[in-house]
């Protein structure tokens, strides 16, 4: 009699037969989705800001926002595709439906890139008399460009969670390998961003934006072809609803039930989760909510069966109020980690700016400005090496665990973005100082781009520690039937990092630039762009410290309270042997 996962269909509907559903090659199906995606979105974005200023005739500061703000409504879209996903279409529909949106968004991209009347005239030889973009030109690459976002936000919210779904977290062996997938998972997708900011960076600055943004969209198309190809081997759980429509029937209860008292035996609040559907003991904490499981007069409901059962906007379970209380304690780690995507953003703008104005040149050959950040990829590539084949073993035979904990992760991706900025600001006031000597209307300074790959270094490494520790602490740590959700409250922090780069570029604008081109002048060079790094560092510090306390305040409640602790029907090892 052949195994089944308990909690997956396959492609009939029927049981998921292990031997014939999920595991790497399934996985890898959804995973090539999310390559193409970072190999489109990063293409787009790390070289946007050189054609918004140099194509598009956008000051500096605006081509900067117009980046970040499409790189954060791609990651805060991810919201919204998660709650489709969890409420209709399931995560396999939402990728497939968002893939084809986001071809769609290239496709036009590349459209409005290749015909001269979606962009302004050249300025003439003393880069003078520059005419900007008119509305219409600018309307049409908003379109491209959010469409893009529309489809990124849909299909990023389900690929890694439906890439996990391949795997069985009751089976030892299956719970082992789908560990084993976060860590290649982002190897993987640091690829096609490296393949974005070499080869696709290339092509647009030497050959052509319209080729390079139809590649895009032809990988697309290959990567779905690819995707639907395995529909018989793939594991689809089973919806268990949205978890956003939860969480406000637990608070809605609890509000309604405010002024009640809560029963002193907590056995006396309501339960009537099966329990194989794994319930979750009560916990001391967040004790308001727990009045959403008080049972009152006119909680129930008659059914179509002449029955009663609970209306859940008045009643919740001890369960889903647990529930709530796991995503409320995800919160201030949530918090904490925005900062990081905030430094990450200058990574795509203000050093793409730096790079185009120092010495690009290896011999003959000219490296683009977007280019650079390959630096930035290797550093994360190398990193995820060096930790998946000398850290993970080394401290699995020392520790006894494979390699440091989630949030040990985050808290190193942390400190090593605010070393970046730090570095980052020595090196731009080094660059500034030779820009004051030479001039400050010089095309090329006699300086190095290499310079900055310190920064570009110690970012990405930092990120190689921060993307894999986030993804892992919000899939694990959050309810069963909230991970999609979770997935994208993981996203939304790389989001909101964009939008307070975007806040604060325009507040320091604004602040700094009374009388005077301020610290993010149109041309850096009259700027002092090494403060506002040093600004970002001291936030840094500042945000570091908030996260230590956070990560020992959720440590402390989850040991002690508990907050992981569920029954099952299962022995945990899977139903059996396979």
């Amino acid at each position: 009699m052949s195994c089944v996962v308990a909690d997956a269909v396959d492609y009939r509907g029927l049981p998921a037969d292990k031997s014939k559903t999920g595991g790497w090659v399934p996985a890898a199906l959804a995973l090539g989705i999310e390559i193409v995606e970072r190999l489109s979105t990063m293409g787009i974005g790390v070289n946007l800001v050189t054609y918004l200023g140099g194509t598009m005739h956008q000051p500096s500061s605006t081509s900067a926002n117009v980046v970040t703000d499409f790189m954060g409504t791609s990651f805060l879209l991810c919201l919204l595709g998660g709650f489709l996903a969890d409420s209709f279409l399931g995560r396999f529909k939402t990728i497939a439906i968002f893939s084809t949106i986001q071809a769609v968004g290239t496709g036009i991209l590349a459209i409005a890139t290749k015909l001269p009347q979606l962009r302004p005239p050249p300025c003439d030889a003393h880069h003078q008399n520059c005419e900007p973009a008119n509305g219409f030109q600018m309307g049409i690459l908003y379109l491209a460009l959010y469409l893009i976002a529309l489809g990124t936000g849909g299909l990023k919210s389900s690929v890694s969670g439906f890439g996990t779904d391949q795997f069985d977290e009751k089976d030892d062996k299956e719970k082992v390998q789908m560990m084993y997938f976060f860590h290649r998972f982002f190897f993987f997708v640091s690829m096609g961003t490296l393949a974005a900011v070499t080869v696709l960076v290339y092509i647009q600055d030497e050959v052509g934006r319209s080729l390079g943004y139809g590649i895009c969209t032809i990988s697309m198309v290959v990567a779905m072809v690819l995707l639907l190809s395995g529909i018989k081997r793939y594991r689809y759980k089973k919806s268990l609803g949205s978890p956003i429509v939860h969480i406000l029937q637990v608070i809605m209860g609890a509000f309604r039930k405010r002024k009640m008292a809560l029963p002193y035996d907590v056995t006396q609040l309501f339960e009537n989760t099966p329990p194989a559907f794994s319930r979750i003991h009560h916990t001391d904490q967040f004790l308001a909510l727990d009045k959403a499981a008080i049972v009152a007069e006119g909680d129930f409901e008659e059914d179509n069966n002449g029955g009663t059962v609970p209306n859940p906007w008045k009643l919740s379970t001890v369960t889903r109020v647990e529930e709530v209380k796991m995503m409320v304690r995800l919160l201030p780690i949530w918090a904490t980690t925005i900062l990081f995507w905030t430094t990450y953003a200058q990574m795509m703008t203000y050093s793409v700016i730096q790079a185009s104005t120092l010495q690009r040149s290896i011999g003959n050959f000219q490296i683009p400005a977007g280019s650079l950040t390959v630096f930035f990829v290797a550093a994360i590539l190398i990193t995820l090496a060096v930790y998946d084949r000398v850290v993970m073993p080394i401290w699995k035979k020392w520790k006894g665990t494979p390699g440091f904990t989630n949030l040990q992760r985050m808290a190193i991706g942390l400190a090593l973005s605010t070393m970046g900025m730090g570095i980052a600001a020595i090196t731009e006031h080094k660059r500034l100082s030779v820009a004051n000597s030479e001039g400050r209307n010089v095309t090329t300074l006699n300086m190095s781009v290499f310079n900055l790959i310190p920064q570009f270094f110690l970012i990405g490494s930092g990120e190689a520690f921060i993307y894999t520790g986030q993804l892992d602490f919000f899939i694990t740590q959050s309810p069963k039937g909230m991970k999609t959700m979770s997935t994208g409250l993981f996203l939304t922090t790389l989001s909101l990092g964009f939008f307070v780069s975007s806040f604060l570029v325009s507040i320091v604008k604004k602040v700094t630039g009374r009388g005077n081109q301020g610290w993010l002048a149109d041309n850096i060079n009259y700027g002092r762009l090494d403060c506002f790094y040093g600004l970002l560092a001291i936030l840094g510090v500042v945000n570091f410290v908030l996260y230590v306390i956070s990560a020992v305040w959720f440590r402390r409640k989850t040991n002690k309270k508990g907050g992981m602790q569920m029954e099952s029907m299962g022995n945990g090892k899977g139903e059996e042997k396979c």
